[in-house]
């Protein structure tokens, strides 16, 4: 097994990407490495307005940690500057876009190469990954 990586979809059905990230009804999170891709978790909120209520926002964004994608139909900007400074790049995709399409494009760039961000992304996590177990030695943590 090579990258793993857990990305965010933003659905109501669980099976295509239809929902803007602020007024999303459910985020389908999966783990995805070049071969396979499995759902960690279904995180429901239930149906909310686009209003512009920032409140909404945090909920979402903390649902999201170990995140390194979140695939939307659309975004709003305020959201787009919470969800970068987490590693957490928002991804614009077209409404009803299937779940699998998205998840082979993302395995495919995987195991072809991964465009910039989400090179850095790996990267990122990888360093993150890292410094947990220097922190662990530095407590005195063994085996």
């Amino acid at each position: 097994m090579g990258t793993s990586v857990k990305v965010a979809f933003a659905t109501s059905d669980m099976k295509h990407i239809d929902q803007h990230f602020g007024a999303a009804e459910a985020f389908a999170i999966y783990s995805i490495d070049e071969g396979t891709a499995n759902l960690v978790e279904a995180i429901q909120f239930g149906q909310l307005d686009m209003d512009g209520n920032e409140d909404k926002l945090a909920a979402k964004i903390g649902a999201l940690s170990g995140c390194i994608a979140v695939y939307c139909q659309a975004i709003g900007a305020s959201a787009v500057n919470q969800l970068r400074p987490k590693g957490i790049q928002p991804v614009k995709v077209a409404t009803g876009t299937p779940l699998k399409h998205a998840i082979c494009s993302l395995q495919t760039e995987i195991r072809e190469g991964p465009s910039a961000w989400l090179a850095r992304a790996i990267e990122n996590q990888s360093a993150d990954h890292a410094k947990r177990f220097d922190a662990m030695e530095a407590e005195g943590w063994t085996e």
